[in-house]
């Protein structure tokens, strides 16, 4: 067992020090490096973290999101509640940035960032010139020098088409949204849409007019591009519909139920996220869980592990889904 006495040894600066540091002590006056190295130390000679009762490390939090994003989409304020929350565990200060500008005003004592949203290759730059260590959540516009976690939602689309080719439907179609590229200002065709193409085009089952992509990941969005589709295609609806997020379907649901669309028996419907409010509406969504709590924890633990054994190399964490079965789909 690592003692402090260890912990001195190894850092060179006294038990007594470390001692008022690890209780907590605020009247305790030390440099944010020092502070920085004797955390470091007993970290990597295995100290037990939850021992530590200050704060280990100042986290910046650049969570780029327009206001739309975050209350449309509720996915993001889930992400948001998640990075709180496991910070809090791991004795991390966060602080959220919300506007660009902020980026070159950091503290000097902020160690390390997580990314969320629409950060450019310009303020990561900003970032890596101060020598911080990162973690991007999803997007990462500069994989060579930060880490990523994000949910394998390629893997979820193909394995949504599988599940509708195995149920015996051939005329599969997808709602989503788009991508906006922070490097561009452009909107793109988001990862989702183009593996669906890709993987049915494999098959030769890829309709170009069961395809309804455009704007923001929002009920709004949903609500608008399920209408259109009922609006174009009439009586030549595809059998069942690969939805990008739930917060899509959700507003999807309502224009299909207000339109005389019966489901599942007319459109089956798979979606993505497993927001809560999934199993409350008409039909419960059918949906791939995406445990968000679980993507802020690993990004939490990627981000500790860089500043307590500092890489050259960075790291990619995909994380893998579990299909919730509701009434909007169900195997044969």
């Amino acid at each position: 067992m690592v003692t402090i006495k260890d912990i001195s040894a190894a850092s060179g600066y006294s038990q007594a020090t470390i001692s008022r540091l690890f209780k907590g002590d605020e009247s305790l006056s030390i440099t944010a490096e020092t502070k920085q190295t004797i955390i470091t130390t007993a970290l990597s000679l295995g100290y037990d973290r939850s021992k530590i009762k200050t704060t280990l490390y100042k986290i910046a939090i650049p969570f780029f999101l327009n206001r739309a994003q975050v209350i449309q989409d509720m996915y993001f304020t889930q992400v948001q509640n998640a990075l709180i929350k496991f910070g809090k565990l791991a004795n991390m200060e966060m602080q959220f940035i919300t506007e660009k500008a902020k980026l070159a005003l950091l503290p000097e004592d902020i160690s390390g960032f997580i990314g969320v949203g629409d950060l450019s290759r310009e303020d990561l730059s900003l970032l890596k010139e101060r020598g911080l260590k990162g973690v991007l959540l999803e997007i990462n516009p500069c994989p060579k020098y930060f880490d990523t976690v994000k949910p394998d939602t390629d893997s979820m689309t193909r394995d949504a088409i599988d599940e509708f080719i195995h149920a015996g439907f051939t005329k599969i179609g997808f709602i989503g949204g788009s991508y906006h590229d922070p490097q561009t200002g452009r909107e793109e065709m988001d990862s989702r849409e183009r593996v669906f193409r890709d993987y049915l085009s494999s098959k030769d089952l890829l309709q170009e007019d069961y395809i309804f992509s455009e704007g923001l990941f929002s009920i709004d969005e949903g609500y608008q591009l399920a209408s259109d589709m009922v609006s174009k295609l009439k009586d030549r609806l595809p059998e069942a519909c690969f939805i990008a997020s739930d917060t899509l379907a959700i507003g999807a649901l309502q224009a299909f139920n207000e339109l005389g669309i019966k489901l599942p028996a007319e459109l089956a419907i798979i979606s993505i996220n497993d927001n809560e409010i999934a199993q409350f509406v008409s039909p419960p969504l059918t949906t791939y869980r995406i445990d968000v709590e679980e993507m802020a924890k690993t990004a939490i633990e990627l981000l500790a592990d860089q500043l307590t054994y500092p890489r050259k190399i960075t790291k990619t964490v995909l994380l893998g889904s579990e299909l919730i079965l509701r009434k909007s789909f169900v195997r044969s």
